[in-house]
């Protein structure tokens, strides 16, 4: 499982998507804070592209794990900077169901009206 993560991880941090599409099942769902539910694997390699277009930086770092079964659940440092240079830092937590080694449900959680406080700052 750490293997997935680490591709996850990686797919998100360097926009490489067919390395992304290799880890979710065809009908994976992702469910998404402000967003709600992304279904079936093509929706969710199109979503991903569009919410990190306004970031000109960002890297999530998984900073703990716990598993139990097929379930993964990450905290995650974001650092991130938007195209105008200002930097967006938050936590988030992700919770991951696997079915045969692949992404069947991934559910993101951070706190959006904080992201979002930062991002109006910055445009201000």
């Amino acid at each position: 499982m750490s293997d997935l993560l680490d591709r996850y991880f990686e797919s998100v941090n360097t926009e490489n998507w067919s390395l992304m599409a290799d880890l979710w099942n065809a009908d994976g769902v992702l469910t998404a804070v402000g967003v709600g539910v992304v279904d079936g694997r093509d929706a969710v390699l199109e979503y991903f592209p569009r919410v990190l277009s306004g970031y000109a930086e960002h890297v999530d770092t998984p900073t703990r794990v716990i598993g139990d079964g097929d379930t993964l659940v990450v905290e995650i440092d974001f650092v991130g900077k938007l195209h105008g240079g200002t930097p967006i830092l938050f936590t988030a937590v992700d919770v991951f169901d696997l079915v045969d080694g692949r992404i069947s449900r991934l559910s993101t959680w951070y706190d959006s009206h904080a992201v979002i406080k930062q991002v109006k700052a910055a445009r201000a």
